[in-house]
């Protein structure tokens, strides 16, 4: 009795607190993740007051969160759309790919971690937050931008590639031997592969099974489907995650809409509690060595998604300013990031990479709310300047002067 009455005292604190940093958040117009990873932080190893009783509840809840997290990602999106997006802006996600990944890969590399770890921090760094940047979008009135499709477009395929890059990670982090590792990925592959097909084309049977009126019934159904399909998955190390994100493509029409406003309080309460956990599992001690890495690679990404954003804007013919908008809008990392870097932590490979994820998310949480607003008029008034100094007038040579006076010339000395 004495168990469960502490364990009711700290989760429900944790709830209460995740509500009141959430308020805050709201408040001051900015993203809650930083809040929640550094609530983690205070309250983990290491921290002020470690937690007890509900830590191993609060992990349950965090494999939740990342489930319903993929879940209600997959909602937003059809098999179709999935496909259109794939066959029409599949240039701009490999040069998305290869500007934002390679950074990563190449920070782990000089920091002595291995392949394995690069593999997982090129992940960290190449995927974007679709949730903090959905909301800066809505914030910021952009919604019916022209450049929004083509961020929105970028979002997806970054998406869309975790169906095959998690199960890459999960497979590596397994720590098989080449054979069985790639005997391991083949069936990943597969897996994901047979459930995206079935999702194309036997979508609407699915969405007809799981309906119903009666919204107790339909959350019944879809959330047990889901946590049954990414156990599945889990099970065939394709990742619980990838299983939940192929339960959302293919639900689809008024199901998807149902399920979406059903599931959206479920998923900000599991995902804030995700989001704790990973900050609980986190020393802050660890984090000063790891900040002077973070800064720099923040720097560098932030840079690169800039540029992605602007190259594939100016592909899609959008004006200069719609240009620097999309690339300060793409900056932001948060949740699929700590997800990436969450796997690699339980597994165990790297010390410092937690850490470094952890600072790293910080940072570009709260920047890229920020080069979402002030990258275009940044770039504009540099433009401008820039212009201004190319185009001043190049003085005319002075008239001859007048001859001089040899005997006023002396006169005057």
């Amino acid at each position: 009795m004495h168990d469960s009455s502490v364990f009711l005292i700290e989760f429900g604190a944790i709830i209460l607190g995740l509500g009141l940093l959430g308020r805050l958040a709201g408040r001051l117009r900015f993203s809650p993740i930083p809040l929640y990873l550094l609530a983690g932080l205070a309250f983990g190893k290491g921290g002020f007051y470690p937690l007890g009783t509900s830590e191993e509840f609060v992990a349950i809840g965090a494999e939740i969160g990342v489930v319903l997290l993929l879940l209600m990602l997959g909602l937003e999106y059809t098999a179709s759309d999935l496909v259109s997006n794939l066959k029409t802006q599949y240039p701009a996600g490999l040069v998305d790919a290869a500007l934002n990944a390679l950074p990563g890969a190449a920070m782990a590399l000089l920091l002595g971690w291995g392949p394995v770890a690069a593999v997982v921090l090129a992940g960290v760094t190449w995927i974007s937050s679709s949730g903090v940047i959905a909301k800066v979008l809505g914030d910021l009135g952009r919604l019916g931008n022209r450049e929004t499709p083509v961020i929105l477009s970028i979002l997806v395929l970054e998406d869309l590639s975790m169906a095959v890059y998690l199960p890459i990670i999960t497979a590596l982090l397994a720590g098989a031997g080449l054979a069985a590792g790639s005997l391991t990925l083949a069936v990943a592959l597969g897996a994901a592969g047979l459930v995206l097909l079935i999702a194309v084309r036997y979508g609407r049977h699915i969405s007809r099974f799981v309906s119903s009126d009666d919204s107790e019934k339909l959350l019944l159904v879809v959330l047990g489907l889901t946590l049954l399909v990414a156990g599945i998955a889990q099970k065939l190390q394709v990742s619980a995650a990838v299983g939940a994100f192929l339960v959302g493509i293919a639900l689809s029409g008024e199901v998807a809409e149902g399920a979406h406003h059903l599931l959206a309080p479920l998923r900000d309460l599991f995902a804030a509690v995700f989001f704790v956990f990973f900050g609980l599992h986190t020393d802050p001690s660890s984090i000063p060595p790891v900040l002077l890495p973070a800064l720099a690679l923040a720097a560098v990404t932030t840079l690169t998604k800039i540029a992605t954003g602007y190259w594939a804007a100016k592909r899609a013919g959008i004006s200069a300013k719609g240009r620097w908008r999309a690339g300060g809008t793409l900056v932001a990392r948060g949740e699929f990031s700590i997800v990436i870097a969450g796997l690699a932590v339980t597994a165990g490979i790297e010390p410092s990479l937690g850490p470094l994820a952890t600072a790293y998310v910080l940072i570009l949480v709260v920047l890229g709310p920020l080069t979402a607003r002030y990258t275009e008029p940044v770039a504009r008034r540099l433009t401008a300047r820039t212009r201004t100094t190319q185009t001043l007038p190049v003085p005319a040579p002075a008239a001859p002067a007048a001859p001089v006076d040899d005997q006023d010339t002396v006169g005057r000395t």
